[in-house]
Parts: C-alpha cells; structure tokens; sequence
C-alpha cells in the first residue's frame, strides 16, 4: 500500500460513494449490480488493504443508508474480500500499473470474483436463509460470467486512462 495521503484517502471515499450507489441505487435486485466493480478496482489499482477498506466500509455503509435486511457481517467479509483477492493476485503478479496486461486483470478479478461471489455468498445464503446451495451458486456464477469479462475491459481502460493522466502510479 502507498503511503496513506489525502489523495488517496479522497480516492477510496470516491470508490466508497459509488460503491453505495452503485449496489443500493443503480441496480436491478438479482439480475444487475455493479457495486463490485469500485471494490475490485481499489484493489487492482491501490493494493489489497485499500480494497479490503473501501469493501467493509462500503458494504457497511450502503446498509445504513439502505438496508436490505438484518445486518450480516458474513457479507461484510465478502465485500472486503472482493477488493483483497484481486489486490494481493496482482501483487503476486508483479505488473507496473502502466502497463497492466489484460490477462493479469482478468485472472485476478476471476479468481476474487470465483471464491467471494460465486462460493462464499451462496454458501453464507444457505447456512443463513436456507437458499438451496447449487441454486444460488449457478446463478451467481452465470451472473459472474458476465461481471468479469465486463470489469476486466473497464479496469483495463480506465487504469490506462488514468496512468496517462497521471493520477494512479504504482509498481506491485
């Protein structure tokens, strides 16, 4: 992680903002909802503790602003997964921001998305609400087969959007 400044603290609010609009306003409950996408792209971009922060604290904050049920620190957990996976994937993969190939993108939103979205919410739905397991879980992942090429093409451009511009630099 960089050094904590007010540039990045300003950013992860922005990510957390839309984080919240983007999962409690702009969507369609079990068909779309992009609320991952700023999660996933704070951890691409500014490492795996900044995507676990921007996650938890969206996710906490989009169910006091509009909760949809009992609180469940269980999704919590997902949601500040969903920016860590990626987050620690890339630095395993060691790419200059710059220059992020496609593939390295893709392989760590995949994975991210594989584990928190497509098994732990399935799996936190069933041992809490009773949803059958492979019902979930083939919805999720049909769902995924969509988000991830989706997320992987928007990361793609606007990372080499903003490393042109110059407002994200890093090596991993």
């Amino acid at each position: 992680m960089k050094k904590l400044s007010t540039r990045l603290i300003t950013i992860s609010g922005f990510l957390i903002a839309l984080n919240v609009v983007l999962s409690r306003f702009i969507t369609i409950p079990g068909i779309i909802n992009f609320g991952g996408f700023p999660i996933i792209f704070a951890g691409i971009v500014f490492g795996p503790i900044v995507g676990g922060i921007v996650g938890a604290v969206g996710d906490v904050v989009s169910f006091l602003v509009r909760p949809t049920g009992p609180f469940m620190p269980h999704f919590v957990l997902t949601s500040a997964l969903t920016g860590i996976i990626p987050g620690i994937l890339m630095k395993v993969l060691k790419g200059d921001v710059d220059e992020l190939p496609f593939w390295k993108i893709f392989l760590s939103i995949l994975v991210g998305q594989v584990i928190t979205s497509v098994l732990m919410v399935p799996y936190f739905r069933n041992i809490l609400f009773g949803h059958p397991l492979i019902v979930t879980m083939t919805k999720a992942a049909t769902k995924q087969a969509i988000n991830i090429p989706v997320y992987s093409v928007l990361i793609k451009g606007l990372v080499e959007s903003l490393a042109k511009a110059g407002v994200i630099k890093k090596e991993y």
